[in-house]
């Protein structure tokens, strides 16, 4: 018996003459069988929002099972930032307005996350409409909402250019800041990073340099047609941290030592045929990574070999039938994939011509 081991890209092929069988290793993987490409599903909808909430975004899951989403409300300020929650019934309802910036009058709370004490940490993404009066005015806030109203806030950062999203791993909140203008990198391109903070931190003054002491890591977004940088973040059960660099299509994956150091940073995953953007990112439990496609009204998976499928795309349109219109963040919730409909920016890269009612939510399948 003679077994040959011949390397295909990023594979080896493993071949057992006498027996005839033949297997994959993909990228330290150990064996594991090649598996079946995800089928493409349709997306249908989930729910359908009230004028509260025209551009809902980040999501997360709180203490009691519910589902609370963060809604900016970019399109129309005259609503106020806030969260609205969603029942095991499906039901919809304003939770609680999140608390302004002074300067502003206004909040903008993209990446929501709980904490272990069941505080809400909120990305208030003050420069995302890019008005003089917000830039560099983004927050990192954490608030304790009980009994439906706000009776704590906490400023745990302040002066970010544009915090985006935020996980809650290892007594530590980590932030992802899409763009960091002040900083100039040799290639021209735009930088972004993470950022890490304690759960108790307050006041915290970001400078938007690579003197942050709490910046831990950085991307250079490489396209040119579309600067625009970290956003989705996500940990795997392993404690590694993965980043989506919105406009390379890219996803890097973070590692760290045991006193929390980072290790490395490296694209883990792209396949621009498959994803084109990344927007929010969210883990399944069998560690299928799920990610929004914004530009492209699609959602993709990424298995745990790394490799990229789509599952899911839409043509522009309003939403009401359940379509991605736009797609802003997925995550798994009640077995199921719920995913966010931004429905706002439009260009020659995007899909999305407008802005449109209904406000919906999609839902999707997870894959087997």
């Amino acid at each position: 018996m003679h077994t040959y081991h011949i390397p295909l890209g990023r594979q080896t092929l493993i071949a057992t003459v006498a027996l005839g069988s033949f297997a994959f290793l993909a990228d330290g993987l150990g064996s594991a069988m090649s598996a079946a490409e995800p089928a493409m599903q349709t997306s249908r909808l989930f729910a359908t929002l009230p004028d509260a909430c025209p551009t809902p975004d980040g999501m997360a899951i709180a203490p009691d099972g519910d589902l609370v989403v963060a809604c900016p409300n970019f399109k129309d300020q005259s609503q106020p930032g806030c969260l609205i929650k969603i029942g095991k019934d499906n039901k919809v309802h304003k939770w609680v307005n999140v608390p302004v910036l002074p300067e502003t009058g206004l909040a903008c709370p993209m990446g929501i996350e709980f904490g272990p004490d069941g505080d809400l940490y909120i990305c208030d993404n003050q420069g995302w409409t890019d008005k003089p009066k917000g830039k560099f005015k983004g927050r990192m806030l954490r608030l304790r909402i009980k009994d439906n109203e706000v009776v704590s806030t906490t400023v745990v950062a302040q002066g970010m250019e544009h915090p985006n999203g935020v996980r809650v791993h290892g007594g530590q909140i980590y932030v992802t800041q899409s763009m960091m203008s002040n900083v100039k990198d040799p290639s021209g391109r735009l930088l972004s990073g993470v950022y890490r903070f304690p759960l108790d931190a307050h006041d915290i003054k970001v400078t938007n340099t690579l003197a942050d002491p709490n910046l831990i890591t950085t991307l250079i977004t490489r396209n040119a047609e579309c600067q625009y940088g970290a956003d989705g973040i996500a940990f795997d059960k392993a404690g590694n941290l993965y980043v989506g660099n919105f406009g390379d299509g890219a996803i890097h994956k973070i590692t760290f030592d045991a006193d929390g150091k980072v290790t490395g940073n490296h694209v883990w995953a792209v396949d621009l045929k498959e994803m084109r953007t990344t927007d929010g990112i969210s883990f399944d439990d069998k560690g299928n990574l799920y990610v929004a496609d914004f530009s492209e009204n699609a959602v993709a998976v990424v298995t745990p070999d790394a490799k990229v499928h789509r599952i899911a795309k839409s043509p522009d349109s309003d939403g009401s039938k359940g379509e991605l219109a736009q797609p802003g963040e997925p995550i798994l919730w009640n077995g199921k994939i719920i995913v966010t409909c931004f429905d706002l920016v439009t260009g020659p890269d995007k899909v999305n011509t407008k802005h449109d009612k209904p406000y919906t939510i999609a839902v999707l399948d997870p894959i087997k």
